[in-house]
């Protein structure tokens, strides 16, 4: 069944079987877009990938950390951002290489041997080394395989970077309290210290008087030492003398002891027994005769008064009287001692004997002993000698000391400066040390848990997608879709009629003739593609609606767009309607295209589509005005192919010619 409506470049009729292909063509377009690129997060099973772990596990206080072996577990199970992990294998250096070769893996992750090392390297005593995994894509991979192995890699490493950092940062923060207590006890510790140090300076302060009082006595020590000296020279020399006299005296005592040992003493003793008998008779008488003239001088004196005699004479009278009575008495009392001294002479004569005997034998053993003393004097003369050399030597050092007292003194008034400046110093550490000590924070066991984890992660980004495309990839590939629909819809229709040049009918309806038939199947192609759209990502009924009409709209602007091109520059038009597409795409991939390329593509009739849908499925704004730029390229385009219409109704020579000459 035949269509009358005109084909391009023959005039062979349109057929429904051309219609359907037209139609079919958006969809298949955006059909396989959709399906290959739409969220390729849930299909990253299809990627093998494998995982070469070189890693040497690390002992940390007692404890085996296996840090490459952790990484290979966390990519192999995947992780929340993710819905679905590549396929990995856990191979070795030579058949991942291998692997990586044929096709077989589509990346291949490598964790050296010093991957533990490097990420436990912040530990106390280590120096800090960043740890490193290698990712390798073959030459030949697809565009978006190195993103994805990346995205996937960094995950699980990332991961893992925070668990360590969020360990070091824990003990971090528990160090801090600990360091906090520990600076509080030597804040404490330096105050007790400042207070000893101030009574050090005190007791310091005290030190120079003292030590002056030690020199003094010094000085004094030194002048008595040598006073000493002096002395024990003296008593050295006297000593001396004292020996020399011990041994004069022991041969004195030897002497003695012969002389005593004789009977003269003996003699003399018994003489002397029979004088004092003699003595004694002759005393007794003598007494009795003065005792006689002492009564007569008694009454002489006592008549003298009487007689008529000088008074003078009487009281010397009286006074010879008692000299006399005095003598008398004398006399009787040596008579007494007489008999009594001859009474003990005779036993006295006998003892003398006796005495003598004992006697020569003890001056015997003292002249001995005196002889002793003598040596001992003789040695105590020497040691005081040494003494006295000892004296002398005194007098140096208490000399020295004198001197070395004074630049103590010296030495001391310095050192109560010091320790008056130890002990203020010693006060601001420990103000300083109650300052910092007050500064540290402190965490409980769960407040530093809690506080590394954000620490270690300070900042999350919410409502980030995880379809490596975005929500833009739906938009762009429905108008990439729409846009090459309309570009085949001419390469099938007619887009300005040859019967223009004969035709009654105006311009505008020709160019409408041939729109009319676009515009439907852009408007089926929209309604189609929002359908393919629908069952890939399955929106809510309100912005699928919404989507479709603007996928329709869109297919209506396009097929106009594309009929003015093709109307206007003929075969050029369809290569600038590849060209649109073409720069539409490298638009839309990525923000950092060149500027110009941008500004460019903002003034094509694909980025009113594409904004409009981009609004019609998010929160982006620009809804409306999508709708009137869609509206505008429509109308433009209709305008401009009434135009070209209009210029083919102008009949050339050259046209005429060839007319002409065409078989009837």
């Amino acid at each position: 069944m035949t269509l009358h409506i005109e084909r391009a470049r023959t005039r062979r009729p349109i057929t429904w079987l051309t219609l359907i292909g037209v139609l079919l063509l958006p969809v298949l377009i955006g059909g396989i877009l959709v399906a290959a690129l739409y969220n390729p997060a849930e299909r990253l099973d299809n990627m093998s990938a494998a995982i070469v772990n070189e890693d040497e596990p690390v002992t940390i206080d007692d404890q085996l950390v296996p840090l490459g072996r952790q990484l290979t577990a966390g990519l192999v199970e995947g992780s929340d951002e993710i819905a679905s992990n590549l396929d990995w294998t856990i191979s070795n250096a030579q058949d991942a290489a291998e692997g990586l070769a044929d096709g077989t893996y589509q990346a291949v992750v490598t964790i050296p041997d010093n991957f533990s090392a490097a990420a436990t390297s912040t530990a106390p005593g280590g120096v800090p080394e960043q740890a490193t995994i290698e990712v390798s894509t073959p030459p030949d991979s697809k565009v978006v395989d190195d993103a994805i192995t990346a995205q996937v890699t960094s995950a699980a490493a990332s991961i893992l970077g925070t668990q360590l950092s969020e360990v070091f940062l824990e003990n971090v923060f528990l160090g801090f309290t600990t360091l906090g207590d520990q600076l509080g006890e030597a804040a404490g510790g330096a105050r007790q210290l400042a207070d000893g140090a101030a009574q050090a300076a005190d007791g310091a302060a005290q030190l120079p008087g003292g030590i002056a009082q030690l020199g003094d006595g010094a000085s004094q020590l030194a002048s008595g030492a040598g006073q000493l000296g002096s002395g024990l020279d003296t008593i050295a020399s006297g000593t001396g003398d004292a020996a020399n006299g011990a041994n004069q005296l022991a041969a004195g005592l030897d002497t003695a002891a012969a002389q005593v040992n004789n009977q003269e003493l003996v003699g003399a003793a018994q003489a002397t027994a029979t004088y004092a008998a003699t003595t004694a008779s002759q005393t007794a008488g003598v007494a009795q005769s003065v005792g006689g003239l002492a009564q007569t001088l008694g009454g002489l004196a006592a008549e003298c008064l009487a007689s008529g005699a000088s008074q003078a004479f009487c009281h010397e009278v009286g006074a010879a009287a008692a000299s006399a009575g005095t003598a008398a008495t004398d006399a009787v009392a040596a008579a007494t001692s007489a008999g009594y001294t001859s009474g003990y002479a005779a036993p006295t004569a006998a003892g003398i004997q006796q005495l003598t005997s004992q006697t020569s034998a003890g001056l015997t053993e003292a002249a001995t002993q005196t002889r002793t003393l003598a040596g001992g004097l003789t040695q105590l003369a020497d040691g005081n000698a040494q003494s006295a050399d000892g004296a002398r030597g005194l007098q140096s050092g208490a000399a020295q000391l004198a001197d070395g007292a004074t630049q103590a003194s010296d030495g001391a008034t310095s050192l109560a400066g010091g320790v008056a400046e130890l002990a203020g110093g010693t006060s601001t550490l420990a103000d300083g040390l109650d300052q910092a000590a007050t500064a540290l924070p402190s965490y409980t066991d769960s407040d530093a848990t809690s506080l590394a984890a954000v620490v270690a992660d300070p900042v999350a980004a919410e409502g980030v997608g995880s379809s490596l495309f975005g929500a833009s990839a739906v938009p762009l590939l429905a108008t990439l879709a729409l846009w090459f629909g309309g570009l085949g819809t001419f390469v099938a229709l007619q887009a300005a009629s040859r019967r223009a040049l004969t035709s009654r009918s105006p311009s505008a309806a020709l160019a409408l003739r041939g729109f009319a038939p676009a515009a439907a199947l852009g408007a089926v192609q929209g309604l189609m593609v929002a359908g393919v759209v629908q069952l890939a990502a399955s929106y809510d009924g309100g912005r699928w609606s919404l989507f479709a009409a603007l996928c329709v709209i869109a297919g209506i602007a396009f097929a106009a767009v594309n009929q003015a091109l093709v109307a206007v520059f003929g075969g050029a038009g369809r290569w600038l309607a590849a060209l649109v597409g073409v720069l539409a795409v490298a638009t839309g991939v990525v923000s950092t295209v060149p500027g110009p390329l941008a500004d460019a593509a903002a003034l094509l009739p694909t980025a009113p589509a594409y904004n409009g849908m981009l609004a019609a499925l998010t929160d982006a704004g620009g809804l409306g005005a999508a709708i009137a730029g869609l509206v505008i390229w429509a109308g433009l385009a209709f305008i401009a192919t009434t135009i070209a219409v209009a210029r083919r109704r102008v009949a050339r020579p050259n046209d005429l010619l060839a007319a002409s000459a065409a078989p009837a």
